[in-house]
């Protein structure tokens, strides 16, 4: 499958804000998603920065997607998230998707180059592309993000781009893994929290020396305080500490249990 990028266009922002619109509207009535700006009363609020800039999140939830581009759009951009190709082949998701400047991802297939190649176009026209970071929903029981792929940080080193970790907690409380339609119905009353936390901005090439492919061993170092950033807004949120500062080294373990 191509992952070329296309601008979305008048057409696409159209769409898009449709589509927040009516999602956003569900959202709020399953849900109380509350976007923090600040920590502490003395530091100054954080906002997404403009230009080109790279989102990544932790994924506990079917839900997290949804959520994270109306978080976004509270900041004021429009995010342009890359998904498993999967979604793209599903009839009108797929075509939604690609109006709004999604991009598919073909993990394992000579098609995952083309994705990354995708993000860089995209990037390079001053988008806010998201991604995350794990891969794949965690299958920590406790719902603590796994150690992070290195995706993220190739992309940041190949656009320049700065990387913006962005934390959620509570959106497995809004759709679980199972039961999701219940799950909706009941979130009507429940109405539960999903909080939203902006970290810094994460000058990756600056980390790397300003070297756009350093060794894999590098990357690997990047990805790993990359992705402790995020755990550490994601940790303030929960009010805990994690047993694993950069991520819960990934493994076979049966998923979470809503």
């Amino acid at each position: 499958m191509s992952a070329n990028w296309r601008h979305p266009g008048r057409t696409g922002a159209i769409i898009y804000a449709l589509l927040a619109a009516v999602f956003g509207g569900l959202v709020t009535a399953t849900s109380r998603l509350q976007v923090e700006r600040q920590r502490g009363r003395a530091e100054v609020a954080r906002r997404l920065p403009d230009g080109a800039v790279i989102v990544i999140s932790n994924h506990t939830s079917y839900a997290d997607g949804v959520l994270l581009v109306l978080a976004c759009r509270r900041q004021g951009r429009s995010l342009r998230m890359l998904a498993t190709a999967g979604v793209f082949k599903v009839p009108v998701v797929g075509w939604l998707g690609r109006r709004l400047g999604f991009i598919p991802v073909s993990r394992g297939t000579k098609d995952a180059a083309g994705s990354l190649d995708a993000a860089v176009e995209a990037l390079s026209h001053g988008e806010a592309v998201g991604l995350y970071p794990e891969g794949r929903l965690t299958r920590d029981p406790a719902m603590w993000p796994e150690r992070a792929k290195t995706g993220a940080v190739r992309l940041a080193l190949r656009s320049g781009a700065p990387i913006v970790p962005v934390a959620m907690v509570g959106a497995h409380e809004v759709v679980g893994r199972r039961r999701i339609l219940l799950r909706l119905m009941a979130n009507v009353l429940r109405r539960p929290r999903v909080e939203v936390r902006i970290g810094a901005p994460i000058d990756v090439l600056g980390l790397a020396g300003g070297v756009t492919d350093p060794p894999p061993e590098v990357v690997r170092e990047i990805a790993d305080s990359t992705m402790a950033e995020l755990i550490e807004l994601v940790a303030e949120l929960r009010g805990e500490e994690p047993e694993h500062p950069t991520g819960v080294p990934r493994g076979e373990d049966p998923p979470p249990q809503p």
